[in-house]
């Protein structure tokens, strides 16, 4: 499964090269709260916004993001939206340049009742995250700060609902546990305490990233305890605007927030080449951040203004953390995204042993044709538990072949 990570090196854009206006987000008629359901894909939570009252769109919600982000730039063209001024930055590795616009006067809004007139929108010239491919589903951006800056925004994984409220008649829910929020350059931050295995527990900062699909993502250069697990994983852990991200994945012994304790939760440990200069570029320090996998087992109210974060385990709570069962991780391609192609097999994973190549497009995956699947449908059978057979067919330089996948946790 492919596990997105949050989008810092665009935020800092911001910093570097300008003041942004962002009005905000306001309730209508007179609302003193919202509700409305929202689409979760790989652990990311995707919410409706129309754009100038005109194109109904799909935005995944990140606490990592300072602006709305646009990651389709036909839409702005089509709407003939002015551009205030072009920007460019590096990549990770400072090698990938990427271009993006800036739009002023921009009208968001979230039905029913939730809007924002006079907003700023990053608008990027490429689709360089190609969030569309990786999950599945049409992603058109991503949008954060302006909403959680505004609102008490509370998150049920469970029902898959969110609430925007104002916040003047607040008080914490007798069922969830209360925990200090530090919010420093619109990013929020909370403390935790990280067991490694052989280690002592390490009492970490971490950013609370509803952006990122992964488990957690810790930094060792930021402390000397945080060492990588000898059993461990090298390949891909994420994606951000220059490229893949690489690193390891183990699993640590515990990761507590309070009374609640997680046990034998993943970690992504990213290569300092292929992620330093994303972190150097934050101003605020941190050890690393948690992200949907981990949250999903909460339901969790943030309160911004207050400087609180509010936390109920719900039925996720206990799941076992699963490491990726097949070793492969698959891109959607076509008009309807129902082409799926293999874009990465891991060294020595189950799909590796039974002969899975980079390239590799799915015919039928056991006895339904690809064609009728989503990817999250395809994902959820390659995980599905360890020991579990899939039957797959694939084409390969105009050929069908027949392989059989026995899905193993390597961790």
């Amino acid at each position: 499964m492919y596990r997105i990570v949050t989008l810092l090196l665009l935020f800092v854009l911001f910093q570097a090269k300008g003041q942004l206006r962002t009005l905000g987000f306001t309730l209508q008629d007179k609302k003193e709260k919202i509700t409305l359901p929202f689409e979760l894909h790989n652990n990311l939570i995707v919410i409706p916004v129309i754009l100038d009252g005109k194109i109904p769109l799909k935005f995944i919600l990140d606490t990592g993001v300072r602006t709305a982000i646009l990651t389709d730039r036909i839409i702005t063209d089509i709407l003939q939206l002015p551009y205030s001024r072009r920007i460019t930055i590096s990549g990770p590795g400072g090698q990938h340049l990427i271009s993006a616009f800036i739009a002023n006067n921009v009208s968001l809004t979230i039905p029913p009742s939730l809007s924002s007139t006079g907003s700023s929108l990053l608008v990027l010239e490429e689709d360089y995250l190609e969030l569309k491919n990786h999950l599945g589903i049409e992603i058109h951006g991503v949008i954060g700060y302006e909403i959680f800056s505004r609102f008490l925004v509370s998150i049920n994984y469970e029902r898959k609902e969110i609430t925007f409220s104002s916040g003047r008649r607040f008080h914490k829910p007798r069922s969830y546990q209360e925990f200090d929020l530090s919010v420093e350059d619109t990013k929020p931050y909370f403390y935790a305490t990280c067991t490694l295995p052989g280690g002592e527990p390490l009492n970490l900062k971490l950013m609370a990233d509803t952006g990122a699909s992964h488990c957690m993502l810790l930094h060792p250069e930021t402390n000397a305890n945080i060492i990588v697990p000898a059993k461990n994983v090298h390949g891909s852990i994420g994606r951000a605007l220059g490229g893949n991200i690489s690193g390891s994945t183990a699993r640590i012994e515990s990761l507590a927030i309070g009374n609640f304790i997680l046990e034998k939760p993943l970690a992504n440990f990213p290569d300092p080449e292929s992620y330093a200069d994303t972190l150097r570029s934050t101003t605020t320090f941190r050890n690393g951040t948690v992200g949907g996998e981990l949250l999903g087992r909460f339901n969790i109210i943030f309160n911004y203004a207050g400087e609180k974060i509010y936390l109920r385990k719900n039925q996720h709570y206990r799941k076992p953390f699963q490491f990726n069962l097949s070793g492969v991780t698959i891109h959607a391609t076509g008009p309807d995204l129902n082409n799926f192609e293999l874009s990465e097999v891991r060294s020595g994973s189950a799909g590796f042993d039974a002969g899975l190549q980079l390239g590799d497009t799915l015919v039928r995956v056991n006895h339904s044709s690809a064609k009728n699947l989503k990817l999250s449908d395809i994902n959820q059978i390659l995980n599905s538990k360890p020991g579990k057979k899939v039957k797959l067919v694939l084409r390969r330089n105009g050929s069908e072949i027949k392989q059989l996948v026995v899905l193993r946790d390597d961790l």
